[in-house]
C-alpha cells in the first residue's frame, strides 16, 4: 500500500510510519520542515505549507490512502489567544488542504485516516461516552468538531473517510504520561484535582494497531473511538502508576493550584471522560493492552 501521512513525524505518526516500513508499505510523510524533519528511515518527505496542495497535491493520485494527524500540540506551551487560533486553524486548514488535494486527485486515494480527540465529548462525569454520545462544549470540543469538519468533503467523492478519536496515548518519553510521572519519581504523586475525573488512556502499540486496522478494513467508516476498554479515574490511574512505579501515593494537587499554574490548559488534567472504544470492538479489534497496569508495566519495566 502507498500512504501519505500528513503529521507523520509527531510521536503517533513516527511509530505509525515505522510500524507501515517494517511490513513493506511505501510511506510519503508531509512536514513543514523538510530540511531538519527526522524521517523513519524509508520513509520519504514531502513538504507543505499545511494550507495549500502546493508542491505535493500531484503525489496523491499517485497513493491508496491518506492518515491526516496534522495538528499543534495542545501541550507545547500556555493557551494564549494566539495560541489558541493557532492550535485550531493548524487542524482545520490541513484538512482543507487535504480535502482539496482528494478533489483534484485522479484517480483518488480509497481512504482518508482522519485524526480527532476525546476532546470532542467535552467534560463528563462518570457517564460512559462511546461514539454515538453528543459533542461536548468548551475550546477542545470547538476544536475537534472543526477539525472533524474540515475533510468530511471526501465522503461526497466516494472516500471512504474514518475519524479516530483518540484518548491519551501513552509514552514514558513524551506527552501526559511523561508529566504525570515527575511527581512520583520526587516521591509527591497524588490526585489531581478531585482525581474523579475520567482517563482515556490508549497505549501506543494498540493506538498504531487501530489506526491500521481502520486503514486495511474496507467496513471501517465514520467515528472511531481510540483508547483501552478499561478508562480509569485520575485516582485510580494514578494508584496504578505509583503501584508499577514503586513510588507512594499520597500528596493531592488542589485543582485551583492547577488552573493558577496551567491557566486554560488546566482542562487538560481537570477535565475528563470515561471513553469506550464501542465500535472497534465491534468491528473485531483486539486490544494487546486492556488493563492500565499491564499497559503501564510493558512502558516503564518492559515486562
Amino acid at each position: 500500500m502507498r500512504i501519505i501521512v500528513a503529521g507523520g513525524t509527531g510521536f503517533i505518526g513516527s511509530s505509525l510510519t515505522k510500524s507501515l516500513l517494517v511490513e513493506g508499505h511505501q510511506v510519503w510523510i508531509l512536514t513543514r520542515n523538510l530540511q531538519t524533519a527526522r524521517l523513519a528511515e524509508g520513509a520519504r518527505g514531502v513538504g507543505w505549507d499545511g494550507r495549500t496542495t502546493t508542491g505535493w497535491g500531484e503525489l496523491v493520485s499517485q497513493v491508496d490512502a491518506i492518515v491526516n494527524l496534522a495538528g499543534e500540540s495542545l501541550g507545547a506551551g500556555p493557551w494564549t489567544g494566539v495560541r489558541k487560533t493557532w492550535i485550531l486553524s493548524s487542524r482545520v486548514e490541513s484538512g482543507k488542504a487535504i480535502s482539496a488535494a482528494f478533489r483534484q486527485a485522479n484517480p483518488r486515494p480509497k481512504v482518508l485516516i482522519q485524526a480527532s480527540a476525546v476532546g470532542f465529548y467535552g467534560p463528563h462525569d462518570d457517564e460512559p461516552v462511546t461514539e454515538e454520545s453528543a459533542p461536548g462544549r468548551g475550546f477542545l470540543a470547538e476544536v475537534c468538531r472543526a477539525w472533524e469538519a474540515s475533510s468530511q468533503p471526501v465522503e461526497e467523492l466516494g472516500v471512504r473517510r474514518v475519524v479516530i478519536r483518540t484518548g491519551v496515548v501513552l509514552s514514558k518519553d513524551e506527552g501526559a504520561l511523561q508529566r504525570m510521572m515527575l511527581p512520583f519519581k520526587l516521591f509527591t504523586g497524588g490526585p489531581l484535582g478531585n482525581g474523579k475525573q475520567g482517563l482515556p488512556w490508549i497505549h501506543p502499540a494498540d493506538e498504531v494497531a487501530g489506526i491500521r486496522f481502520l486503514l486495511e478494513n474496507e467496513k471501517a467508516h465514520g467515528v472511531f473511538n481510540l483508547s483501552a476498554p478499561e478508562p480509569l479515574s485520575n485516582t485510580d490511574f494514578g494508584r496504578v502508576l505509583a503501584k508499577v512505579m514503586r513510588r507512594p501515593y499520597w500528596l493531592p494537587v488542589p485543582a485551583f493550584a492547577l488552573r493558577l499554574l496551567l491557566g486554560e490548559m488546566s482542562t487538560l488534567v481537570l477535565e475528563g471522560q470515561y471513553m469506550l472504544p464501542k465500535r472497534l470492538q465491534e468491528l473485531g479489534f483486539r486490544f494487546r493492552f486492556e488493563t492500565a497496569e499491564a499497559a503501564l508495566r510493558d512502558l516503564l519495566t518492559g515486562q
